[in-house]
């Protein structure tokens, strides 16, 4: 009875087919997969013939009704392809070299696999077989998802039939293989069915083409779903040859094999979880998909929403945030950033997953010359090997672990800046599409970066202006101050031997500084005109340090050059020197020490305020340390630090600060020395 419903079951899907492929060949020969349509139908028929005539009780070979097994899946998948568009019109694209390829090789080895057995006498094992069948099954479900998936949604209406018939075929052969896997068996009834199945899809395909009256859409497969498709693919392929692998463990291993068994397959999955959890394979499996499957490298729609997602965001750390975006294009585990934030040097602003360098370059160099009018990407192996001409890299990036690519951050035409990225785990090939990405988005860094400078600025422009205006109400309070005074001053000479007046003056005089001394709380320092003078900087720290002898720790001094002059002015700098004096006494304990040097260094006066208190960390120093208006202390304004690296810079020297939590603190301050100076201090040195 079983063998009379298979004989039945496969006469119907072989007369449906018959009838698909005389339509095929008569009526819709202008259609673009007519003959591969054609070509698939007539294997439907063979194969259906093939079943029926062994069902009826033919003596046909093994062999033979593999080899038909195997051909009917592998054109099923091919017509999955060319329905995508494009491989009949233009075969010799990548996308289409490498799925071509690939199911080229995974059914050649399922032939080997199967065939080669059969044609020496050798009866496959049957658990091998049937998940040779289930992959296979597999394979087609994946297929037909991602043509569905991947074709718009207006043209969907003439594909959606061909996979649902094509799909309902794959998926009554994964149920009917699982459920043999299962029990270890195959159902004669679901067998039976088998071809009344596959001849309702005919009508399915039969709609599908003539609704299909022109070009199907080009595949538009997502490179995210493409790479999912993929892990899952060979995780499965992986499971399905460890499983056999455990069988036969199991098959051959007598009264260990259980065990054998179950410890294979637990370390495989570890092994499996291992590998799909490790970034260098992902990045591996990515590169090898972008390069087989895709023209292109990049999926440009996704790189350029990440980058924008990236900087958008909300935070103080867009530099950080910066370099991850950029190195995320190619893959790199971790970068530095440069910032132009004056006309001296790029400085050291940001890093992600690297210590942050201290060497600063100096904009005039040969380095950052070549970066602003070439604007090239300089790839440190290389052209530390002479690729980029005669002009040498810094000695600091050469020193820096496993420095890879330098990428300049351009703006107006002008360097604003540069991204030193680490070697990735992949080997990226910098081809023009990998550059243009990479210029593009190092361009789009740059003008976010530009635009958080100004905004910093014109935050400091405004707390400068609200502090302006905060003056005048102070020089209201003055004018208040000085009108009682000389009212004062007036009557005095009249009332000088009143009793009660002089209590009233003392009164009016202890108001009167009391009012001051909280007027210069707020007001931190005059518009008095500078004079800048030929000053002997020793006599201004001899001042400064005895002005904070009463302090305690007590500051020494220490003169190694007492003649050195600079020009300056003589109140702000002192001013500048007893605010850094004073900062190091109040940071360093009774017990301990606070030391101010004086040498001459390199034609330059080196003034060194060196203290053992508790020291600063380097994101304080770099972000809050000269910020205007952002002061630690309960009634500080948070402007001295600010001023005095200013000044230093206006008199043409520069400040530097060496700190180490709970150690101390060292601020250098390097200042030109006065011309008449300068050739009796080198020749004495």
């Amino acid at each position: 009875m079983a063998a009379e419903v298979a004989l039945f079951s496969h006469a119907i899907a072989g007369a449906a087919f018959l009838l698909l492929a005389l339509l095929l060949a008569l009526l819709w020969r202008g259609h673009p997969h007519s003959r591969l349509l054609l070509a698939v139908a007539a294997l439907m028929l063979a194969w259906s013939a093939a079943l029926g005539w062994q069902a009826r009780g033919g003596g046909l070979p093994a062999v033979l009704l593999e080899a038909l097994e195997l051909a009917r899946n592998a054109a099923w998948s091919l017509l999955l392809l060319a329905l995508a568009g494009q491989l009949a019109r233009r075969p010799g694209q990548a996308w289409y070299r490498g799925a071509a390829a690939t199911l080229a090789l995974g059914y050649a080895a399922a032939a080997a696999l199967t065939l080669l057995p059969l044609c020496w006498g050798v009866a496959l094992h049957f658990l091998p077989a049937v998940m040779l069948r289930l992959g296979m099954a597999m394979l087609g479900m994946l297929l037909v998802e991602q043509l569905y998936r991947s074709t718009p949604a207006q043209r969907r209406w003439a594909i959606k039939y061909a996979c649902l018939g094509i799909g309902a075929m794959f998926v009554y052969d994964f149920y009917l293989y699982s459920d043999a896997l299962l029990f270890r068996a195959l159902n004669p009834e679901l067998w039976s069915a088998r071809g009344v199945v596959y001849a309702l899809s005919a009508p399915l395909l039969a709609v599908a083409v003539a609704r299909s009256t022109e070009s199907a859409p080009q595949l538009a497969l997502s490179r995210l779903a493409l790479l999912r498709s993929a892990t899952l693919l060979g995780s499965a392929c992986y499971l399905l040859t460890m499983g056999v692998a455990a069988y036969y463990l199991r098959y051959v291993g007598g009264s260990w094999g259980a065990m054998m068994q179950l410890a294979f397959l637990f370390g495989a999955v570890l092994l499996l979880a291992g590998i799909l959890f490790s970034g260098r394979f992902r990045a591996g499996l990515k590169v090898q998909i972008n390069k087989h499957f895709y023209r292109y490298h990049y999926d440009y729609r996704e790189e350029w929403l990440a980058l924008t997602r990236a900087l958008s965001e909300p935070g103080p750390d867009l530099g950080s945030r910066s370099i991850e975006a950029v190195a995320a294009l190619v893959g790199s585990p971790a970068g530095a950033l440069w910032l132009r934030r004056d006309a001296a040097c790029c400085e050291p602003a940001a890093h992600w997953h690297m210590p942050l360098p201290a060497d600063s370059e100096p904009a005039d160099s040969p380095f950052c010359r070549l970066l602003g009018e070439k604007q090239w990407l300089l790839e440190v192996a290389g052209h530390a090997a002479g690729a980029e001409g005669e002009v040498a890299l810094p000695a600091w990036l050469l020193a820096t672990p496993r420095a890879w690519l330098v990428l300049p951050l351009i703006l107006h035409g002008q360097l604003f800046g540069f991204v030193l990225l680490q070697q990735p785990s992949q080997p990226v090939k910098l081809d023009w599409e990998t550059i243009d990405l990479l210029k593009i988005a190092g361009s789009q860094v740059a003008s976010y970066l530009a635009q958080r400078e100004a905004a910093t600025a014109l935050t400091m422009a405004r707390q400068f202006d609200s502090f302006n205006r905060l003056s005048t109400f102070v020089v209201h309070d003055l004018k208040n101050l000085v009108s009682q005074l000389s009212l004062l001053m007036q009557n005095a000479e009249r009332h000088r031997d009143n009793p009660d007046f002089q209590q009233d003056m003392n009164e009016t005089v202890d108001f009167a500084v009391q009012k001051m001394k909280r007027l210069l709380q707020k007001l931190s320092r005059g518009n008095a005109a500078e004079r800048a003078v030929p000053l002997p900087i020793a006599q201004v720290l001899r001042q400064a340090v005895a002005l904070k002898a009463a302090f305690e720790p007590r500051p020494t001094l220490l003169l190694d050059d007492a003649g050195a002059q600079v020009l300056a002015d003589p109140e702000r700098l002192a001013r500048v020197l007893g605010h850094l004096i004073q900062n190091a006494i109040e940071a360093t304990p009774r017990n301990g020490a606070v030391t101010v040097r004086l040498a001459c260094v390199d034609g330059a006066a080196q003034v060194e305020v060196s203290d053992t208190g508790s020291g600063m960390s380097a994101d304080f120093i770099r972000e809050r340390l000269f910020k205007p208006f952002d002061s630690t202390k309960s009634a500080g304004m948070g402007i001295g630090a600010f001023e005095s690296k200013e000044y230093i810079a206006q008199l043409g020297g520069r400040m530097e600060v060496a700190s180490v939590p709970g150690q101390g603190s060292t601020f250098v301050l390097r200042l030109p020395l006065y011309r008449s100076q300068r050739p009796a201090v080198e020749q004495a040195a």
